[in-house]
């Protein structure tokens, strides 16, 4: 994430902008390798999906939609939230402001209400949604709503990860990372988990775990890719 940064609306779209541009750049540059190659076309009979990432990834998503498909990004309500969907909507997505929570009494202050009801909109009118699995500060842990939110609309989630072979890694909770252009960059997906609309507790849990191993796997999945080129 971006830390610390201006919270004047001005600045902010600034910012996002130029972060856009900057993505935009390093996707001209590099070479991309999607796993599996026709990935773009094998989707298309299953969508609308939920794409699930892990939180860092993140800046490289669009470049995981389907040419001419629909998405929409769930991006957090905080400044550097704004700045992030600014630059989403410079790559061509939308975005629904809420963030996840593993408390109940955070849903309603991070707007996670709101942000599920709106991506079950979303899902009904055809644009995919793309949601971080894990939730803020807990790194690499899938939360329940990704489950909860597949159960619910009837869609499955697609696991995916993205990365560049040049990149710097950040000391954050989330290990992000600034992505280097003139590098190779991938996207591996894995296969789509589906969750019965009627899931218990312990199904829910059940895939919930699933989501977390493919989503494991998937990241282990990109870093390979872009270390053998």
């Amino acid at each position: 994430m971006l830390k610390r940064a201006g919270r004047a609306p001005f600045v902010q779209r600034a910012i996002g902008k130029a972060l856009g541009g900057y993505l935009q750049m390093v996707r001209s540059t590099s070479t991309f390798v999607l796993d599996p190659p026709d990935f773009f076309d094998a989707i298309r009979p299953d969508l609308p999906v939920i794409c699930a990432m892990w939180h860092g990834q993140h800046f490289l998503l669009p470049f995981a939609r389907p040419p001419g498909h629909e998405a929409r990004a769930m991006i957090s309500k905080s400044a550097d939230g704004e700045i992030n969907a600014i630059a989403a909507e410079r790559l061509g997505m939308g975005a629904i402001r809420a963030s996840g929570a593993h408390k109940p009494h955070q849903v309603a202050k991070r707007g996670g209400a709101r942000g599920f009801i709106e991506a079950l909109r979303a899902l009904r009118e055809g644009a995919s949604v793309s949601i971080t699995a894990d939730v803020p500060k807990v790194s690499r842990v899938a939360g329940p709503g990704i489950v909860q939110l597949a159960a619910r609309s009837g869609r499955p989630i697609l696991p995916l990860a993205a990365a560049t072979r040049w990149h710097i890694t950040l000391g954050s909770w989330d290990r992000a990372t600034i992505n280097l252009p003139f590098s190779t960059m991938s996207i591996a997906t894995g296969p789509l988990i589906h969750v019965p609309q009627d899931a218990d507790e312990a199904r829910i849990e059940a895939a919930r775990l699933e989501v977390e191993a493919a989503m494991n796997a998937v990241t282990q999945r990109a870093d390979e890719l872009v270390q053998r080129s």
